[in-house]
């Protein structure tokens, strides 16, 4: 049996895909993390789908495995797996979705039915790491342009997919302003 642990302790450090041993609070692993987060969030996500919204996990599950592909991108030197292609995706869907939803005039407060408040909630996460990808460019490791590409439309998607989740379940947004 594979063993989750090795019983040394870390020191508050971990090792990179290199070999190479570097604090917890590397810019790094704290993007890795912030990723890891998102996805662990979506399969929470998953689980509150209701019969209505259902349909929504094969969707959900597909951005969970490009979120694992956008990580080995991360850490990986030749790995180069999401592309711009995998935001065109998004972009398509996102069009596709809005057009099923009555348009919004206004900011709306995030909320609604538990699918949809947990994939606003995802959007907010998606928005985080997207932050935490682009400081670990800027002040330590050169990303491709495919990679805040996806990462910015996939805050722009999770946003649409929330709506849906609302529309899907007969929910009536609230604009922030009166």
């Amino acid at each position: 049996m594979l063993k989750i642990y090795t019983k040394v302790g870390d020191h508050g450090k971990t090792k990179q895909v290199t070999g190479k041993m570097v604090p917890k609070y590397d810019l790094q692993i704290e993007a890795l993390g912030a990723l890891d987060e998102l996805d662990s969030w979506l399969g929470y996500v998953i689980s509150v789908l209701s019969p209505k919204s259902a349909s929504l996990a094969p969707t959900i599950q597909t951005i969970q495995r490009n979120l694992y592909e956008l990580q080995a991108d991360i850490t990986v030197k030749r790995h180069h797996n999401i592309t711009f292609d995998d935001t065109k995706k998004l972009e398509a869907e996102i069009d596709e979705i809005m057009a099923k939803l009555p348009a919004i005039k206004a900011f709306i407060l995030p909320g609604g039915n538990q699918a949809g408040a947990s994939l606003q909630y995802a959007r907010a996460l998606a928005r985080r790491a997207e932050r935490m990808v682009v400081e670990l460019n800027d002040k330590q490791q050169p990303l491709n342009d495919e990679i805040f590409e996806y990462l910015n439309r996939l805050s722009d998607y999770l946003f649409a997919l929330a709506r849906y989740a609302n529309y899907l379940e007969g929910y009536d947004e609230i604009k922030s302003k009166y």
